[in-house]
């Protein structure tokens, strides 16, 4: 009879092959309730001798574990971006370079689609997963093995023939577009925000801490790139195939060709049959096939030279206008919204369109019942691009832009030299009261977690608060019990012992939040996040930017007019004096610490940042706090003035290329961070 650890290892081998046959193979050879009789088994030993569980157990698929902080690892091989482009002009070109860096010499090309995901590095060691890595800066990135093996399409053990001791596998991580729509339509059911698309939604969900809640988004890995010290491929296409054999899951939609011609003619067909394709893909990846003449063409500084993405354009479609609504923001900003017959689009069904403004909807000269283009890049909301007035009604009336608030009725006003209308009614109009208080409790604001978009509707429908103000003098009584509802009026719940606990220990926590981050959540027009620091900085006090003169205002760093007119109207507001007042006798921060005024540095004085992407160890508001605290000033545009561009992973190429164009310097997160140090 096998020991217990025997037995363990059994079963793991055993259930990996099922698992192998099964998502390799197309094979079932035991049923689905043989294999969770034997996973179940398997957990169950594991429990009670977690020293004997393998690395590569099956039970690992569910998660579990929890990551305070991922560990920082050094790639084997940099991991490098691909230089891309849009034109058939540029891919013409690099035939060129690639043809005249190997003297004419006869060549393939290998094509694969580029899929939208989270690139990552696989390493194997003697058959077993051993690391997940992400990109990061292309020299380091995160370890995030524990979520990596919550992927069903990861192997944990290779199964095969020529399997080195050691290897490492690149691909991407991705959230199939169908489970991508399901997870929104849930988040939207349960009053939460939607997912932006599917990349940024892989990526969020590889770095959250608890893989329990990775695993359960269903999230599948496309294997790309093999790379070994032993030679055991002489092609692209053959170390796919060999990919395939030991058990990852790659893309059937690779295609060797002979020409520039073909490699266009393949780029034509699968520009057309994206668009019904499961997964979100954004380009073709052109690649020499020749493994020897890769390593011959080398590397720029930044880029393969045997490689390059050719982007697609965003899509677009034909649909009908059936009518625009309004929506109104916290700050009473009025946007209109078009909406269409639902029209598939990128894999998903679009019903509505951005259309920002009046000046949009003028430029369009949009008519009722209008046929418009609908275009969609990496928004959640498309935007429409134009309109087919062969198909207009002679009857067709233009649209007049709204006059009065649709949720208060109050008539809207349009400040000289500027693009949006706005409610005034910003005491009583209700998506306005209920915005601002969304802002106020928001993470970069005061981050008071416990409480959700539902919670503060039922506050507000139950008159318990009615603005940011009444948040601190909330009592146990008010929250427990309180019946949140739904979507669906009909269905509620109703707030536990232990929420009402949560909330009010949370709104306790954040009266310690910094002055800049309290004059930030105030929800002040055009008072964002970096303009709040230096209003902070410049003024020390709330007192004293309550009392500025607008001169005053507008000689503080890079205040402009526009700023300097909102800040007055906004403190010679009376209701906002009573609601400082009592945020003030709550016990709220409403002046500089002392030892953040005599702290700060000048290391950064005089220099312009440009922040694009995604990093590491920091978010882009705590890269951005670093600049301004040592004196810098953060840009959203890059320009001649740029001092430096901080590029993080997926960084837009657009930026990227002006960059380059202008010759800005880009530097890495680690690089950042040397020189505040």
């Amino acid at each position: 009879m096998p020991s217990v650890s025997e037995k363990i290892i059994q079963l793991t081998r055993e259930l990996n092959y099922h698992n192998y046959l099964y998502y390799q193979e197309n094979e079932n050879t035991i049923t689905d309730r043989e294999f969770d009789l034997k996973l179940k088994e398997l957990e169950l030993l594991e429990l009670e001798n977690p020293q004997f569980r393998q690395p590569d157990s099956p039970t690992l698929r569910v998660g579990g574990f929890i990551t305070k902080s991922f560990e920082t690892v050094k790639h084997q091989y940099p991991m490098l971006s691909l230089g891309n482009t849009y034109s058939q002009e540029d891919l013409v070109n690099f035939d060129k370079r690639v043809k005249k860096g190997l003297d004419n010499r006869p060549f393939e090309y290998i094509c694969e689609l580029k899929f939208d995901g989270l690139a990552i590095s696989l390493i194997y060691e003697n058959g077993k997963l051993a690391q997940a890595i992400t990109r990061g800066d292309g020299s380091k990135g995160d370890n995030i093995t524990n979520n990596a093996r919550t992927i069903k399409t990861i192997p944990l053990s290779l199964f095969g023939e020529k399997i080195p001791s050691k290897l490492e596998v690149r691909g991407e991580i991705y959230l199939p577009l169908k489970t991508f729509q399901e997870i929104n339509n849930l988040r939207i059911e349960k009053g939460e925000a939607p997912m932006a698309n599917p990349r940024n939604a892989a990526s969020g969900t590889m770095k959250m801490q608890n893989s329990s809640v990775v695993a359960s988004r269903n999230l599948d890995c496309y294997l790309y790139t093999l790379l070994t010290k032993e030679k055991i491929c002489d092609t692209h296409f053959d170390s796919i195939q060999l990919l395939e054999n030991w058990g990852f899951n790659v893309s059937k939609t690779y295609r060797k060709c002979t020409s520039l011609a073909e490699v266009i003619e393949y780029i034509a067909e699968w520009n057309i049959k994206r668009h019904g394709f499961p997964v979100d893909t954004d380009g073709v990846v052109i690649k020499v096939n020749e493994l020897s003449l890769q390593e011959e063409l080398g590397f720029t500084a930044k880029f393969p030279r045997w490689a390059i993405a050719y982007k697609f354009e965003s899509a677009t479609v034909e649909t009908r206008l059936e009518r625009i609504t309004y929506q109104v923001g916290r700050t009473g900003a009025i946007t209109p919204v078009a909406n269409l017959s639902p029209v598939l689009l990128g894999g998903t069904k679009v019903k509505r369109a951005s259309l920002h403004n009046a000046n949009e909807i003028a430029r369009l000269e949009l008519h009722e019942n209008d046929f418009v283009y609908i275009e969609k890049g990496g928004e959640i909301i498309p935007k429409i691009t134009s309109i087919n007035t062969g198909k207009r009604l002679p009857s067709a009336q233009k649209i007049i832009y709204a006059s009065d608030c649709p949720e208060c009725g109050t008539k809207l006003i349009r400040n000289e030299g500027d693009a949006n209308h706005y409610c005034p009614n910003d005491q009583k109009c209700a998506p306005q009261v209920m915005g601002r208080i969304d802002h106020f409790i928001s993470r970069n604001a005061m981050n008071i977690d416990s409480m959700g978009p539902k919670t503060i509707e039922g506050l507000v429908q139950n008159g318990l608060i009615a603005n940011i103000s009444d948040l601190y003098y909330l009592t146990y009584n008010d929250l427990n019990g309180l019946v949140l509802y739904s979507n669906d009026q009909s269905k509620g719940r109703s707030l536990k012992e232990k929420s009402s606990e949560n909330i009010l220990t949370s709104i306790e926590k954040s009266k310690t939040a910094p002055f800049q981050t309290v004059l930030f959540a105030l929800g002040i027009r055009h008072v964002g996040k970096t303009v709040a620091e230096k209003l902070a900085r410049h003024f020390v006090s709330l007192d004293n930017i309550k009392v500025a003169t607008y001169d005053e205002i507008i000689s503080a760093d890079e205040i402009g007019e526009v700023i300097a007119k909102s800040v007055i109207d906004y403190f010679q507001n009376d209701a906002n004096q009573l609601i400082l007042s009592q945020l003030q006798k709550a016990g709220l921060n409403f002046q500089l610490n002392q030892k953040e005024t005599n702290t700060r540095s000048a290391s950064l004085l005089g220099m312009i940042f440009v922040i694009s992407g995604v990093f590491n160890k920091f978010s882009r508001e705590e890269i951005q706090d670093h600049i301004i605290q040592n004196n810098g000033k953060v840009s959203s545009n890059i320009s001649s003035k740029t001092t430096y561009v901080i590029a993080g992973e997926n960084m837009g190429p657009s930026k990227k290329e002006k960059a380059e164009a202008i010759g800005v310097p880009i530097i890495n997160e680690e690089e950042f961070i040397n020189m505040i140090n």
